[in-house]
């Protein structure tokens, strides 16, 4: 049967840089979708259009907010840096918890302050932008790895663009 697993906690942190974790002012983090991208085909003489599927990532839009304002965010805004979406889930068929790693390359180009008052506390808004490096972990196993500059796309280990790599001779 398939584990059920329960989020416990999370962090964000600058991956290359110790004591960066932002564990007891992280609100939520967002790790990005994964999503294939597609080319529409609908042929004059068929039946219906079809979305064909890719080799090919869309754009990756991870973020995440915190709780006051982070000014170690403002060191570094706009230029790409390495992130850790960390994660701790609870695998409830084994009891036991697992660590999830979203490991992240790219830019935070925005940040956005909530509406606040003094009776509430304000929360701050961050989006990752140009992002080139995405891998995913839970537990120690590889789900998903994507390098721009490496051309490279793995879903659990398995390497999807390897064949177009050969046939343009890279």
């Amino acid at each position: 049967m398939q584990s059920l697993y329960l989020l416990t906690a999370v962090d964000v942190r600058r991956a290359t840089e110790a004591g960066s974790s932002r564990a007891t002012t992280i609100e939520k983090l967002t790790i990005p979708p994964v999503k294939f991208a597609t080319v529409p085909h609908n042929p004059g003489g068929g039946i219906g259009a079809v979305d064909y599927a890719l080799p090919r990532l869309e754009v990756f839009e991870p973020a995440f907010m915190v709780k006051g304002i982070d000014t170690d965010i403002f060191r570094g805004m706009g230029t790409v840096d390495r992130w850790t979406f960390a994660g701790a889930f609870r695998d409830k068929k084994l009891n036991r918890v697992v660590p999830a790693r979203a490991i992240i390359e790219g830019a935070v180009t925005e940040w956005e302050p909530d509406e606040s008052s003094p009776t509430e506390f304000l929360g701050c808004n961050h989006a990752i932008k140009e992002v080139t490096h995405f891998e995913f972990t839970l537990d120690g196993t590889e789900y998903w790895y994507f390098d721009f500059e490496e051309r490279v796309i793995r879903r659990a280990g398995v390497d999807l663009f390897a064949d177009v790599r050969n046939a343009l001779g890279a």
